[in-house]
């Protein structure tokens, strides 16, 4: 820091002392090498080789750009900034104005060493189409998953199920380092619930995507970037934990950086047992019989993942990223279903007891290099992406009613993967961009479904066919989107247009049902800022987006968690469509920062699941029991309007604490296929506090607290659920070191209860995931400091045009 301001200070005195000589303009843009990213206020000094001495010099702006006047002659210019190596450009003859057009500066792994930043990384950064939060600090996802971590995330909601929801609506692209990943896999709840939170960096909240990003996820997108160290050498950091209920688990991230060459590698085990219990009781209006269903899940999550990787430097300007990720999951669940059966009287008339035992195993591979050429003007780039995933399902029980075996169900998914993906960034002059790109995602995959029921009189296993079945889907989606962002003075824009075309295809040999559909559409966005003063700002955006039926949306054969409640697809789904207007207002005052945004989405056919009585009857204990249904339809329209804020207050190093607060009410209008009106309105909310406090002996304490406000439709009335997590932190051995103690959900009181009410039965319902547990872990850091990371101006609002 000595050095730097002594720079400063010779270059204000050697350019006051060569006003009078004659003065060309140097300009040139400083760029990070390995993540091609502007540095700013990095440092260009001009040492005369006649005087041998240093006559002027400048920094560079937040773009990385620099245009600094200099008296002709001879030099050796030097180029710095903090933690990077130190480049040399000698024997400079400056006699007109001169473009030195990208010098590439990279990390000093020593020079990183020896400095001691005091300032924590900022939690939140604003960029003109995303918020982009840093995960690291959070002590109470330590030992945890990538749904923890989501949970924690301002404007984003995961329910008791493990369903993430971005503004208190659950169409929600998830994305992986800006793609889709295997990461995610067939079930996208179980595998976030498999990964290691250590092994995110940070997570980006869309709610206004570009026209980069593809137009599925009506709510918006949330992309998950993954740690990967820049640092020369070989780093990382390996963190242990174990808890109860019994959970254990070991992760690591390791780095080798070698001149032209990066090797890096993410691996995870984790052992979790997850037990969690329902209730349903449910009353039939014609009748006034009553039902009652108690189940118990005891669950076992076993996963691996491994995501290895090399990153070669073939040049200055050109990198080839290639990499290979492998998750093994094998999971069990054991189901004990308890039915009671009522008269209208509540005398007890018949009970059985269910026990469903089922085995999974999830195996996901995926394959994918990135190809990436920086051209000499800053920003001026091509880049190509290839990605191949494979990915199996398969799942085993064997159920037993009162003791005694009555059927099997074998269920097994395969889905394969291939994404391409081309763009191209031309800036045009100093403040403006201009992008072009196509991307082509195809999806196959299918799933075979068999029911064996136990035949009494000969006691063998008989294919059900009702419920039996085989359904081959395919999903391509072609895309082209172009977009032009500029900025003139304090305002900015970002303006795209994306054109996607998708051809699905169902085919289910069961049946001999086929059918395929075909539909076009453009998809435009804006991203509007503007700067009231450095620290003030206001956005306006607008994206079109739509919303596509997942395959077990479209499959019309049911499947079911017991005799009476099934599931069945619609195949005559139709792609849900939405326009989204955002407007947010930024400020930063004092130790404050306040983010806040009002919205309103018009939608068109919308999704919604209604549950209704077949009319069917089973036999349970010799009385006649109606079959309930639920299915996805289309509704006609809904309007949703919602206004939220996040309050953050940095009071000291020690003390720092954030709000976030939303309030959101839907309008939907519709009938189900019988005609029944399903047109209601809600009101709801969800808010949540999160504080943390340095406690004496450098002991971090974290709380976290969420609250999600009760809301309602046609047909379903929920209560409100709050949690409440806890978090303690200590650093070790000069903080290469750290160990961490959590509690998730505090006081168990994380439960789903929902009460529905329809034309032929009323139904109240408890349900809990999982239950209270805790989780103490243990993290050791090689060559790879707690406190390296450096801040880069005030992650302020920044014009980004990337997606």
């Amino acid at each position: 820091m000595t050095r730097n301001l002594f720079v400063f200070i010779c270059i204000a005195f050697f350019t006051l002392s060569s006003f009078a000589q004659k003065e060309i303009k140097v300009t040139g843009f400083i760029i990070e090498q390995d993540t091609q990213q502007p540095l700013e206020y990095a440092t260009v000094a001009f040492f005369s080789k006649a005087e041998n001495r240093m006559i002027t010099g400048g920094i560079t702006d937040q773009k990385g750009h620099f245009n600094i006047p200099v008296p002709v002659g001879l030099y050796d210019i030097s180029v710095e900034f903090i933690g990077f190596g130190t480049k040399t450009i000698p024997n400079q003859n400056l006699t007109k104005n001169t473009n030195l057009k990208t010098i590439y500066l990279s990390e000093d792994a020593e020079s990183l060493g020896e400095i001691e930043i005091i300032a924590e990384r900022t939690t939140v950064e604003i960029k003109l189409d995303k918020k982009i939060y840093s995960v690291g600090k959070d002590l109470t996802v330590r030992g945890g998953t990538v749904s923890d971590v989501l949970d924690n995330v301002p404007s984003v909601a995961v329910d008791v199920e493990g369903n993430v929801s971005l503004r208190g609506q659950d169409n929600v692209r998830i994305l992986i380092n800006g793609k889709p990943s295997g990461l995610v896999g067939l079930n996208s709840t179980d595998a976030l619930r498999q990964l290691p939170a250590e092994s995110i960096e940070k997570v980006e909240v869309i709610t206004s995507p570009s026209a980069r990003y593809d137009s599925e996820g009506t709510a918006g997108i949330l992309n998950i970037i993954l740690k990967r160290s820049k640092i020369q050498g070989f780093n990382g950091a390996i963190t242990t934990n174990a808890g109860y209920d019994p959970s254990a688990g070991i992760s690591g991230n390791i780095n080798y950086r070698t001149g032209d060459v990066n090797i890096f590698n993410t691996t995870g085990y984790s052992y979790r047992e997850v037990p969690g219990s329902s209730y349903t009781n449910t009353t039939y209006k014609a009748t006034g019989n009553t039902t009652e269903e108690t189940r118990e899940f005891e669950r076992v999550r076993k996963g691996f993942n491994t995501n290895l990787g090399v990153e070669w430097y073939i040049n200055d300007s050109a990198s080839l990223t290639t990499s290979v990720f492998y998750r093994d999951s094998n999971n069990e669940s054991n189901t004990t279903n308890e039915f009671l059966q009522f008269d209208n009287n509540y005398n007890l008339i018949g009970d059985n007891i269910r026990f469903d035992p089922e085995v999974e195993d999830d195996k996901t591979i995926q394959y994918a290099a990135n190809f990436t050429k920086n051209f000499e003007t800053s920003g001026h780039k091509l880049s190509f992406d290839f990605q191949y995933e494979d990915s199996t399902e398969d799942q085993n029980s064997l159920v037993t009613v009162d003791g005694l075996t009555s059927e099997m169900v074998e269920k097994l998914e395969d889905q394969s993967r291939i994404l391409l993906q081309g763009d191209y960034v031309l800036p045009l002059g100093e403040n403006a961009q201009f992008e072009l790109g196509y991307r082509g995602n195809f999806n196959n995959q299918s799933t075979d479904y068999k029911v064996e029921i136990l035949d009494e009189d000969t006691n063998d296993f008989v294919i059900d066919n009702k419920l039996s079945n085989l359904l081959n889907y395919k999903e391509y989606i072609n895309a082209v989107y172009s977009q032009y962002g500029s900025k003139h003075g304090k305002f900015s824009y970002l303006l795209g247009l994306r054109l996607e075309n998708t051809q699905v295809t169902i085919d289910q040999p069961t049946s001999g049902d086929f059918k395929k559909k075909n539909y076009t559409g453009l998809f435009p966005t804006v991203n509007l800022n503007y700067e009231l003063t450095e620290d003030e700002s206001v956005t306006l955006g607008y994206s079109r987006r739509l919303r596509r039926a997942r395959s077990w949306f479209i499959n019309p054969f049911p499947s079911r968690s017991s005799v009476t409640s099934i599931f069945q697809g619609n195949p005559d789904l139709d792609p849900s469509y939405s326009g989204t207007f955002d407007l947010g207002y930024i400020n930063r005052f004092g130790k404050f920062m306040f983010n806040s945004s009002a919205y309103y989405q018009h939608a068109t056919d919308v999704f919604n699941f209604v549950s209704f009585d077949t009319g069917e009857t089973v036999v349970v204990n010799g009385e006649d029991v109606p079959v309930i249904q639920r299915t996805p339809i289309n509704l006609s329209s809904e309007d949703r309007y919602g206004f939220e804020f996040t309050l953050s207050y940095r009071a000291s190093r020690k003390f720092n604490t954030s709000a976030n607060f939303n309030v959101f009410k839907s309008k939907s209008e519709g009938v189900d296929p019988n005609g029944v009106d399903l047109g209601s309105e809600n009101t709801s909310w969800f808010a949540r506090l999160n504080t943390k406090y340095t406690l004496p002996a450098d002991i971090e304490w974290q709380t976290s607290m969420f609250y999600r406000g009760p809301s309602e439709d046609a047909q379903n009335k929920r209560d409100g659920v709050f949690s409440t997590n806890l978090a303690f932190s200590k650093d070790l051995l000069n903080d290469r070191a750290s160990i961490a103690f959590n509690v998730s959900d505090l006081f168990n009181s994380r439960k789903r209860i929902m009460d529905t009410n329809t034309d032929t039965f009323i139904s109240s319902s408890e349900f809990q995931w999982r239950k209270r547990s805790f989780n103490l872990s243990f993290t050791y850091r090689f060559n790879q400091q707690k406190k390296r990371e450096r801040t880069r101006g005030n992650g302020g609002d920044e014009m980004e045009f990337e997606g």
